[in-house]
Parts: C-alpha cells; sequence; structure tokens
C-alpha cells in the first residue's frame, strides 16, 4: 500500500487517510503484509506516527530503524501525541527509556543506541515495559533483537534523496 501527501492531507492513490483506515493498515500487518507508506515532511512523518499512536493498544510493542537524522524521533513526537502525551518528548539517548503516563495508556520510549550488552536491558527493567500494559517504542531496536518478543511492528524509516531531500520510504512489518 503506497501512500502519499496531497494539499488535502495523506492519501492513498484513490481516498484520503482517515482514522478507520488505519484499521486497514493494521489488518494488513495481522494478515503478515508489508506495508509502505511515503512521507514528504516531518509533517507526514509526524502525522503518521500520530495514527499509529491513536490506534496503539496495551502490550504492543514497535521497533523503529533507521540512520540518524532519517525521522525517528519526529515520528516517535506524533506517535505520543497520538496517545495524548502532553509534554515535550525527546530522544532518551543517554537514559535508555524514558516513561510518560499523562496519556491514555503508559509509553515506554527506548532508545537502546548506547547499549553494550543486552544484559543492561535487565538492570533497567525492561521486562515491566515489554510485558506490562503500556506501548513500547523502541529506536535502534536491531541491536536487542534476541530479547524482543514475537508480534511486534517493525517502523523502517529509510531516506531516498532521489525523491527529495525530505521524503522518507516508511515501511512497517509485524514480526
Amino acid at each position: 500500500m503506497e501512500i502519499r501527501k496531497t494539499q488535502s492531507g495523506i492519501q492513498t492513490e484513490e481516498t484520503l487517510i482517515k482514522d478507520i483506515q488505519i484499521r486497514e493498515i493494521l489488518e494488513k500487518l495481522s494478515g503478515g503484509e508489508r506495508v509502505t507508506l511515503a512521507s514528504e515532511s516531518a509533517e507526514d512523518t509526524a502525522a503518521l506516527g500520530a495514527l499509529l499512536g491513536r490506534a496503539a493498544s496495551p502490550g504492543q510493542i514497535y521497533t523503529l530503524t533507521g540512520d540518524l537524522g532519517v525521522g525517528k524521533t519526529v515520528f516517535t513526537q506524533g506517535f505520543a501525541k497520538g496517545l495524548g502525551v502532553a509534554g515535550p518528548v525527546n530522544s532518551p539517548t543517554f537514559t535508555i527509556v524514558q516513561i510518560y503516563e499523562d496519556g491514555r495508556l503508559p509509553f515506554y520510549h527506548f532508545d537502546v543506541y548506547r547499549i553494550a550488552d543486552v544484559e543492561e536491558m535487565e538492570e533497567i527493567g525492561y521486562e515491566d515495559c515489554f510485558y506490562g500494559a503500556g506501548v513500547c517504542l523502541i529506536e535502534w531496536a536491531e541491536l536487542i533483537e534476541e530479547i524482543l518478543p514475537e508480534n511486534t511492528v517493525q517502523v523502517i524509516i529509510e531516506k531516498d534523496l532521489e525523491k527529495g531531500f525530505d521524503y522518507r520510504r516508511i515501511s512497517l512489518t509485524r514480526t
């Protein structure tokens, strides 16, 4: 499913994306399909994050992969907004995890870029977050693949400079 932005909003080739259509995306993911979306701006990337945040349910884990500066934090800020998190959301690069409890669900935002050994995740009590009543979003999750549970949603953000400086390809896959 290819989605692009127009002057009237984010749309598929024929129809405008509304909250009800996020269910279609999630159904495709549940069926094992890969969903690829196009973002032409940081606002698009944040909007997709917000759609997924609004649709998130307790116990879901999203992994977020992409090069430095590709828009992972922008996506996460949108995701947090979709959950109803009111305050600022920044990447917890040095604290590993930041917990937000002011949204409709607890939101556990991990940045595991600085994890040297997966055992460090034990020290911060990751299991309480992964298997609790909140939602997890994990940046650089490929560094801790061995402890990720099944049924996570993998979000990959990639630049494609041939399509423009702000263009991003965002792929979603359920593992």
